[in-house]
C-alpha cells in the first residue's frame, strides 16, 4: 500500500470508518499508528469546537495546532517516523477542515502542525493546543562587518591560505554566577522533578522562546508563558531584581503579582511563579 493508500486508510480510521484491506479484512494497526489517530481525533475536535462561520462569510478555524508530547515519546518520534506524523496529521485534518466548512467557502488557506515537548506529561499522553495568532514580532539582525586581519609574517600568510584558522572559544568563568531551580507544576498539583540550570552571567532572558526569539532559561510546554516573560538581574552578594515583561504576570510567594514592566526584588529561596512553572534561586 502506497503513502496515499496508508492516508486515506487513516483518515477514514480517525472518521471511525473501518479500513479493510482486499480481502475485506481489517488492516492491523501498529501502536504508532493508534497514537496518531488518537492526536488527530484530539486536534479535530479541537478544530470543530474553535471553527466558526460569520453570517454572509466563510468558514475559519485556527491555522495553527501544537501537539505536545512527553520527552519520552517525542524521543521515539524522530527522523522519519516524525515526519510521516507530521505529515499524516496534515492530511488528514486539512481534509476535515474542508469537510466541516461543507458547502461555505473556506477561509483558512493553510494548516500547521508543531510538535512540541512537556515534560510534565507522562508517557503514551499528549496535549493539543490551538493558536488563531501566529503573527509575532521577528528581530532584524544587520549584518556584521568583517574584521580587518592583523599583520602577519610572510609564512603566517602563506600558511594562512591553506589552513583553516582556529577558533578560540571564550572560556567560561569556574564556577556559575547563580542558578535556579525549576519545577513545572501539572494540572492536578503534582510538581515536577527539579531541575537545576546554572548560569554564568549576571543578569538572563526567561521564557517559551521561539525561533526568532531565544532566551536563556526557556520554560517549554505552556502557552501562557511569553515569549520573552521576564529578565532577572544579580544585583549584589545574594540580591536580586525580576521584571516581569510577558503578558501574564510573575508572582512572588504565591501571593505578590509582577504585572508586565513592573520589577520587583527577590532573593535566594523566593518562589518566583511564571504559569505552570516554579522557579527558585538556589
Amino acid at each position: 500500500m502506497g503513502v496515499q493508500g496508508w492516508l486515506e486508510g487513516l483518515r477514514k480510521w480517525i472518521d471511525g470508518e473501518e479500513d479493510l484491506d482486499e480481502k475485506g479484512e481489517p488492516r492491523p494497526r501498529s501502536k504508532w499508528d493508534d497514537f496518531l489517530v488518537a492526536i488527530a481525533r484530539e486536534v479535530g475536535q479541537t478544530m470543530e469546537r474553535e471553527m466558526f462561520t460569520p453570517p454572509g462569510g466563510p468558514t475559519y478555524v485556527p491555522r495553527e495546532y501544537i501537539v505536545f508530547l512527553s520527552p519520552g515519546d517525542d524521543a521515539d518520534w524522530q527522523g522519519e517516523k516524525r515526519e510521516g506524523l507530521e505529515r499524516g496529521l496534515h492530511h488528514v485534518l486539512s481534509e476535515r477542515a474542508r469537510e466541516l466548512a461543507g458547502e461555505n467557502d473556506f477561509q483558512t488557506k493553510t494548516l500547521t502542525v508543531e510538535l512540541r515537548v512537556d515534560p510534565a506529561l507522562e508517557p503514551g499522553r499528549y496535549r493539543v493546543q490551538h493558536v488563531w495568532d501566529t503573527e509575532t514580532e521577528k528581530t532584524m539582525v544587520k549584518p556584521r562587518k568583517r574584521a580587518e586581519p592583523a599583520p602577519v609574517a610572510a609564512a603566517d600568510a602563506a600558511s594562512e591560505q591553506t589552513d583553516e584558522a582556529t577558533i578560540v572559544r571564550p572560556r567560561k568563568p569556574s564556577t556559575p554566577a547563580f542558578s535556579v531551580e525549576v519545577r513545572r507544576v501539572s494540572p492536578n498539583g503534582e510538581p515536577s522533578p527539579p531541575d537545576v540550570r546554572a548560569f554564568f552571567k549576571d543578569a538572563i532572558s526567561i521564557g517559551r522562546g521561539s525561533s526568532q526569539s531565544s532566551v536563556d532559561l526557556k520554560l517549554e510546554g505552556d502557552l501562557e508563558v511569553s515569549r520573552q516573560h521576564a529578565t532577572l538581574i544579580k544585583t549584589g552578594d545574594g540580591e536580586y531584581t525580576i521584571t516581569c515583561r510577558g503578558a501574564n504576570p510573575v508572582v512572588l510567594d504565591g501571593d505578590r503579582e509582577i504585572a508586565a514592566s513592573e520589577s520587583a526584588s527577590v532573593k535566594p529561596g523566593d518562589k518566583i511563579v511564571i504559569s505552570s512553572y516554579e522557579l527558585v534561586i538556589v
